[in-house]
């Protein structure tokens, strides 16, 4: 028998091979190779299904300098190489109308000029932090909740801010009219060998929460990335515009990715189960989101990563802006979510957006998480009450910090943050603090309509 990972006579896995077969089987014709830059953007090299064997064999090759954050001009050769595990059939172009489908492989960049993974690659960051975890014995199991607004477009095709419902938290048809929409976008990603574990419409007008179950941290993580262009390839055939944007309407709830996590060992238990403890978490656990809380405002800069990131980081809003814990109120940073058997031991990071690069978010969260475990932090208790009613006073009380309130601010705290910032590795570090520290920098100089209306005519 041979191996998935073995490669055959000619030269491709047996897993690759597969495949090769299931382009023929389906009627492929084009495959996007997926990546993503530093800002989470996903780029795609198109190429036709009958280079499937050399992109496997020989990788393929585009000019990195094109791509924002990447390498400049005279270090631009770059290498795509598709990683076959990450192969799907695209929902949105599926059938013979046009002759054939379209496939998604996502790749791992490749720095030609040493033949080893290129150190800006996204991926490449998140796939350190699972080796660390796994030199340490253990997997990391992600689940994420990704909101999103859906908006009628104008006349010409372009996106408002205008909603095609009223409903609110899992309301159900007919003031839920999306959910035609939620329905198609479910089964689009079902046929891409997703698991969904539950969607709904969520609290503000327009918005939509789809759940993964649970899987470990780069499938989750690739799957994020895709998930995006899923929802808006399949909300513009209803006529409709799909955003992650965090907070696209004002005063309103914002769109988060509440992000699950729990860490396995080799032998298949829940490291964050103890039946004894009156949370059912063990010491592993606890010292993991204590690693999480220590860390956690230059985690922010990369889990919100724009300027309208921290318009929903506010009070009153249901975002969590309040570093605790708690095992029982959503006001605090880290919840312990109820669990029916100890596999389903996890915490939930609350705090992070669909903005975000899924990659290097998810990295940030697991290099805290293991520094916490391998320094043997301890947690503070939880915190029981509503963070929400307290004062200053008792804020300092309970020694309750808050995280950046604006994203200047949790740039500053990235760059103090050695553990974090080694993390993303110096090339990402570099780039994304340049790009971040540019757009804050951009923001802070123009004049709102809210200026306008408030002062111009009353100085």
């Amino acid at each position: 028998m041979t191996d998935e990972n073995t490669a055959t006579d000619g030269g491709l896995t047996a897993t690759e091979q597969d495949v090769i077969d299931e382009i023929d089987e389906k009627n492929v014709d084009f495959l996007r190779l997926q990546f993503t830059d530093i800002l989470g953007t996903v780029k795609n090299v198109s190429v036709p299904a009958t280079q499937a064997e050399k992109a496997f064999t020989e990788g393929i090759y585009f000019d990195g300098s094109s791509i924002d954050g990447f390498v400049r001009i005279q270090e631009s050769d770059m290498r795509l190489d598709p990683d076959p595990e990450t192969f799907a059939v695209l929902p949105w172009r599926n059938g013979d109308s046009d002759g054939g489908a379209a496939a998604r492989l996502i790749c791992d960049v490749i720095d030609t000029s040493t033949g080893e993974p290129f150190s800006g690659d996204p991926r490449g960051v998140l796939k350190d932090a699972i080796a660390r975890a796994e030199e340490m014995g253990y997997n990391v199991n992600m689940a994420p909740e990704p909101e999103f607004f859906l908006f009628e477009e104008d006349e010409e095709g372009r996106a408002t801010t205008k909603t095609n419902d009223a409903g609110g938290y899992f309301d159900l048809a007919p003031k839920d009219l999306a959910s035609d929409v939620r329905r198609d976008i479910i089964y689009g990603l079902e046929s891409m060998g997703f698991d969904i574990e539950a969607s709904h419409h969520e609290v503000a007008e327009g918005q939509h929460e789809i759940n993964f179950t649970y899987d470990d941290a780069l499938s989750t993580a690739d799957n994020v990335a895709t998930f995006r262009s899923v929802v808006r390839a399949i909300a513009a055939e209803h006529d409709l515009h799909a955003t992650f944007m965090p907070k696209p309407i004002a005063r309103i709830n914002g769109s988060g990715m509440h992000t699950h996590i729990s860490l396995f060992t080799e032998d298949g238990e829940n490291a964050f189960h103890d039946d004894d403890d009156e949370f059912n978490l063990s010491d592993t656990a606890k010292s993991f989101l204590a690693g999480v809380l220590e860390h956690a405002p230059a985690i922010t800069a990369i889990a919100n990563p724009t300027v309208n990131s921290y318009k929903r980081l506010v009070p009153g809003y249901e975002a969590p802006v309040y570093v605790a814990w708690s095992d029982r109120n959503r006001s605090a940073l880290i919840r312990k979510p109820a669990a029916r058997v100890p596999a389903a031991s996890r915490i939930e990071l609350r705090s992070p957006d669909p903005s975000c690069n899924p990659y290097l978010a998810f990295a940030a969260m697991i290099h805290a998480g293991l520094e916490g475990i391998e320094e043997e932090m301890e947690s503070d208790d939880p915190v029981r009450e509503n963070i929400y009613e307290f004062d200053e006073a008792k804020r300092e009380e309970y020694g309750i910090t808050t995280l950046p309130s604006n994203l200047g601010e949790a740039v500053e705290a990235f760059e103090n943050d050695e553990t974090i910032k080694s993390a993303m590795g110096e090339h990402v570090a570099e780039k994304f603090v340049e790009a971040k520290s540019q757009e804050f920098g951009e923001y802070i100089v123009e004049v709102s309509d809210w200026e306008i209306d408030r002062y111009l005519e009353k100085f």
